[in-house]
């Protein structure tokens, strides 16, 4: 997770902080918003060096996205550290590719946790404090492989679409606090985890070929979806799903 708020090279407004994963695609994010005079805050599973070496007053937190008493300790941290919040960005995810058959009730478990039940973990903590601010933004990164589909992946499909169901629900029950919740559906996007995972044999190829932009997605290819909206002028786009996935799915 991350956090940040306005610097003083910003225009005026309320200062505001995200929270999101610290490394491969999050980073992307906490880079970006820091470039946005953001303060950032991070929580990972591991430390994150990259990330603090490339945003000054970073805040960095390592611990475990789905338990419940690191994350509000977590939170209290940014709190004390920036006063406030008013974003939050939920981007950790597994995605173990096997045959159905294969799966074992620990796997699916692992993915559920991971995937759909941290959000929730981290969103509640957050809460108190996204009303206390009087706006915020609730950022889920979901997949485009809720519409392709992929066979090989049915915890990670079924996960992803339970956010997408907790987006539109937890909008409806936010949004007369001014707290918009969105998600963004990328399609496989180069990082280190999947280079490694997913995208090895052919997996990236493969993608690329259902996509009518014929290149494989990077991080990069994600930030101005989500700095539009956290966007303090995107107050009334809620419960919404942003496929930005080179044309793999048309909705």
């Amino acid at each position: 997770m991350s956090a940040a708020s306005r610097g003083p090279r910003c225009r005026p407004g309320p200062r505001r902080w995200p929270y999101t994963r610290a490394q491969g695609l999050g980073q992307e994010f906490a880079v970006a918003l820091a470039g946005r005079g953001y303060r950032v805050a991070g929580l990972d599973i591991a430390p994150q060096a990259q990330t603090a070496g490339k945003i000054p007053d970073y805040l960095e937190l390592v611990g475990d996205a789905t338990d419940d008493e690191q994350v509000r300790a977590g939170t209290e941290r940014v709190i004390d550290r920036f006063g406030t919040l008013h974003v939050v960005v939920n981007n950790a995810g597994v995605y173990p590719a096997k045959p159905f058959e294969e799966i074992t009730l620990e796997d699916w478990r692992r993915v559920m946790r991971v995937n759909l039940e941290a959000p929730f973990v981290v969103t509640r903590a957050a809460l108190p404090h996204l009303k206390a601010a009087g706006w915020g933004r609730v950022v889920n990164i979901v997949s485009a492989a809720v519409f392709t589909a992929p066979p090989d992946m049915v915890p990670y499909v079924a996960s992803k679409m339970g956010l997408i169901g907790f987006t539109r629900a937890l909008a409806s029950a936010l949004g007369p606090y001014g707290i918009t919740v969105n998600a963004i559906a990328p399609t496989m996007v180069r990082t280190a985890t999947a280079e490694r995972t997913v995208g090895v044999g052919g997996g990236f190829q493969a993608v690329r070929a259902g996509q009518v932009v014929r290149r494989t997605q990077e991080p990069s290819d994600l930030v101005s979806s989500l700095l539009y909206v956290v966007d303090e002028g995107s107050g009334f786009l809620t419960g919404q799903t942003l496929n930005v996935s080179g044309g793999s799915a048309f909705l």
